[in-house]
């Protein structure tokens, strides 16, 4: 896993930690939701998890390659480590 810099913020950590196991899955891609669900007004993104609205609300019914660009892209807003086998 990942070494995360101790400046992020434990939600952020939390993120972190489940988008390393996420580009680890062989199964079901597991959710980016952190339980910290308010959208943010000036992105568009839920302030947990960094995803857009049509993004959670896709989730339930999206294959498992969207679920791993979703990651992607949660990974980049939130500007999460890359892992070193990336």
């Amino acid at each position: 896993m990942t070494a995360v810099p101790r400046s992020l913020s434990s939600d952020v950590q939390l993120l972190a930690d489940r988008a390393a196991v996420a580009r680890m899955a062989q199964g079901p891609v597991p959710s980016p939701c952190v339980s910290v669900c308010r959208m943010d007004e000036a992105t568009g993104w839920c302030a947990g998890c960094f995803r857009t609205l049509a993004e959670i609300t896709a989730w339930s019914r999206a294959a498992e390659t969207d679920k791993r660009h979703v990651w992607a892209l949660v990974a980049q807003r939130a500007q999460l480590p890359e892992s070193p086998t990336s």
